[in-house]
């Protein structure tokens, strides 16, 4: 499932396997095994490469795009909040890591 939905994002990007390999920083033969389900248990450090260069939510390679589109858990306020963040210019990088240090405070005030 995971070597489908990577060749499948990859291929909807227009990419190589080459290129994706190359910009991903990962070996070319180890991104193909996976693509061919010769290799079934990646990583989550090499899904988070192919993730980042395919522009996809680690979800959408475990799971399928339809994992990441289903939005009912969320009300409008947390939507158009998520959207008012990419309009302003927020990386998921940076909301990863405000999140990140969030909880990190939180453990300091109540360990």
């Amino acid at each position: 499932m995971i070597g489908k939905q990577v060749k499948k994002c990859r291929l909807d990007r227009g990419l190589s396997l080459s290129e994706l390999a190359e910009n991903a920083g990962v070996a070319k033969s180890y991104l193909s095994s996976i693509e061919r389900n010769i290799q079934s248990n990646p990583s989550i450090h090499f899904l988070e490469k192919i993730s980042l260069i395919l522009n996809v939510p680690i979800e959408t390679l475990l799971y399928g795009s339809d994992a990441t589109n289903d939005l009912s858990g969320l009300d409008k306020e947390w939507i158009q909040l998520v959207k008012n963040a990419i309009e302003s210019g927020i990386s998921k990088e940076q909301f990863r890591e405000y999140i990140e240090f969030n909880r990190w405070k939180k453990e300091q005030l109540h360990p």
